[in-house]
């Protein structure tokens, strides 16, 4: 039986949140299978928790080397991925980005795909720039629907820019300029299991919104545990469980942390009584920090014009003490021009 902080710990050791990574940006993407990136900043802060010696021109070079790709992926959302991952997987997925772009009725997926890589051979496009001139293809159709399908089914890359976080407001997407390798999905079953194991089929799916898991997993040669609640869980062999005793120490993860949003049942990091103080009506999922590795409050910055104040909203009650050393750390890296101060507060 693995017991609750057995399993908090085994996942913490595999997302680099007990030690942090020593290695390049590109290296701890991959180990991750990617990070989630709604918005351009919060990828950053999630290698920042992971990752030694982490500078901003370190992610911002692999994006505009194409070693690191931000693009639709899992769950159809948009994440940060290594591009050999996003050539691998992405055709992996395509299942639940199809299913996705059915809620629009009435489009012709096929022809408007061909339409939008005719017209994005050309030279990357906002999806602004994109939608008007599907419509002059496909007049009767609702643009929006037009819009989304492209996103689901044609395979973009966001194209970054010299912004701060490497991308504005509205970003273009361009074709990726390699060809796509599909991996099996065994492979990505394995990759999941080495970045958030253990875990069941439920949690595999819930992550990468494919289904029919327990199936392949069951035909796996993977070892199989029991978890503190009897549920079966799935493992790579040899994989790394360090124990419930190891000490973690405090991390700070961004919105929308792919921690956070990785399992089905989100207990190993984020008890019960508190999801709703972490994920919104509105669909956002809060950023959290840690604390002897299970999520112990929400935070946010506030920037004013010479100060940065890390406002800090606590689930129980933390001594400001615990974690002043990172989280004046964190605001040294996302704010290094202002003066930083940490403060506790309501609620974010």
């Amino acid at each position: 039986m693995l017991p609750l902080r057995d399993l908090n710990r085994a996942t913490l050791a595999r997302q680099h949140l007990l030690g942090r990574y020593e290695g390049d940006v590109a290296d701890v993407v991959h180990r991750l299978v990617g990070l989630q990136a709604q918005e351009p900043r919060p990828p950053y802060l999630g290698v920042w928790s992971r990752l030694a010696g982490f500078a901003r021109d370190d992610l911002h070079a692999a994006l505009h080397a194409r070693t690191l790709v931000r693009a639709t992926m899992w769950r159809a959302t948009l994440h940060l991925v290594t591009a050999a991952d996003f050539a691998a997987f992405r055709p992996v997925v395509r299942p639940v980005l199809a299913a996705a772009a059915r809620r629009f009725d009435g489009v012709d997926f096929d022809a408007v795909v061909a339409a939008a890589d005719r017209l994005l051979a050309a030279g990357p496009m906002t999806f602004n720039e994109l939608r008007p001139r599907l419509q002059e293809e496909f007049p009767g159709a609702y643009d929006r629907a037009l819009g989304y399908a492209v996103r689901m089914l044609t395979p973009l890359i966001m194209v970054p820019t010299e912004d701060r976080w490497s991308f504005p407001r509205e970003s273009a997407f361009a074709l990726p300029g390699f060809a796509l390798e599909p991996a099996g999905v065994e492979a990505l079953i394995e990759r999941y299991l080495a970045a958030f194991g253990p875990a069941t089929p439920a949690d595999v799916q819930a992550w990468s919104g494919l289904g029919g898991l327990k199936r392949v997993m069951s035909g796996m040669e993977l070892e199989r545990l029991t978890d503190f609640a009897g549920r079966e869980l799935y493992d790579l062999p040899g994989a790394p469980r360090p124990g419930g005793d190891v000490p973690a120490p405090v991390r700070f993860l961004p919105d929308f942390d792919t921690l956070v949003l990785g399992h089905a049942d989100r207990t190993r990091v984020l008890a019960d009584e508190f999801k709703g103080r972490v994920a919104t009506k509105n669909l956002r999922v809060k950023a959290v920090y840690l604390v002897d590795g299970f999520a112990a409050g929400t935070w946010q910055i506030k920037r004013t014009a010479k100060k940065a104040t890390l406002l800090i909203s606590p689930f129980t009650s933390t001594s400001l003490d615990v974690l002043e050393e990172e989280g004046l750390r964190l605001l040294a890296f996302a704010e290094p021009d202002a003066v930083p101060s940490l403060e506790v507060t309501d609620g974010v």
